[in-house]
């Protein structure tokens, strides 16, 4: 089975993109990431005449989270477990706020219990965004670490957009991204927090050290450059990792006219 992520940053905008790379590439599953709709407006029959069943959530033109399955899809749940709300307007009340984004939606595929997720941004260091970003990180932690020690051999892939480089051989210069979000120490010890509780990220075995990337930004010439981050990842559960063989960026789907900022992330996982 081939498993992707991809934030895709706009699906109607990107749809015939989506789709022509799902053929090309042979991808079984597909977690979308920003698709920037509502339920309604998700183009559902262009997935659909490609042969993949889609489950999806979407609140307006932010966020929106979906699995893309040409494998079966069951047991679809919005949200995970304890996943905390965010209201703009709430101020230092936002973590018990009842807005729960679009940012996470899980199904079963071919046996394997796929989370959909987009990490929030966090802004910048001084924002309610960034208090929202640890909050949102550890209840995933948690609800992960339950979902282990319920069955420890449960096939689990947390994967997505998570807006954290874990190292800084997953920045072109933490120099740059001194201050910022993204790289900060709470942050990355969020991420190790979820790794720790038993979910490894699946690609850094198959592509060691630095320039391994999964976002360019659109300003600076930032793609050409080289100058990226890799913040996207697929982190599996004990049992789904032993099955995982190899694990690469399609880099070429950031190039040319109209790509998404993001690059996909695929794993190959054997039977």
């Amino acid at each position: 089975m081939r498993l992707a992520t991809w934030n895709v940053n706009s699906v109607r905008s990107r749809v015939d993109r989506v789709i022509a790379w799902l053929d090309r590439a042979d991808v079984d599953v597909l977690a979308i990431q920003e698709t920037k709709c509502r339920d309604d407006q998700f183009p559902e029959e262009r997935f659909a005449e490609a042969g993949y069943e889609i489950a999806h959530v979407g609140l307006s033109q932010w966020n929106g989270v979906a699995i893309a399955s040409r494998v079966g899809i069951e047991d679809v749940e919005i949200t995970f477990p304890g996943q905390p709300g965010f209201d703009k307007d709430a101020g230092e009340s936002l973590l018990s706020a009842p807005v729960v984004e679009a940012r996470a939606i899980g199904a079963t595929c071919g046996g394997v219990r796929v989370w959909s997720l987009y990490v929030p941004n966090g802004r910048a260091l001084s924002d309610p965004h960034y208090a929202y970003k640890l909050e949102w990180l550890a209840a995933l932690r948690d609800t992960g670490a339950r979902w282990l020690r319920e069955d420890p051999r449960a096939q689990i892939a947390l994967v997505g957009d998570w807006n954290i480089a874990p190292t800084d051989d997953d920045v072109w210069s933490p120099e740059f991204f001194t201050g910022k979000t993204h790289v900060s120490v709470p942050e990355r010890e969020a991420f190790d927090a979820v790794v720790e509780a038993g979910f490894t990220d699946v690609m850094r075995p198959f592509a060691p050290g630095p320039g391994v990337y999964t976002y360019w930004d659109y300003t600076q010439l930032r793609f050409p450059r080289k100058e990226g981050m890799r913040i996207d990842f697929i982190l599996a559960s004990p049992a789904l990792a032993a099955r995982v063989t190899d694990a690469t960026v399609d880099r070429e789907e950031r190039k040319g006219k109209g790509a998404s900022d993001h690059a996909p992330v695929i794993a190959e996982l054997a039977d």
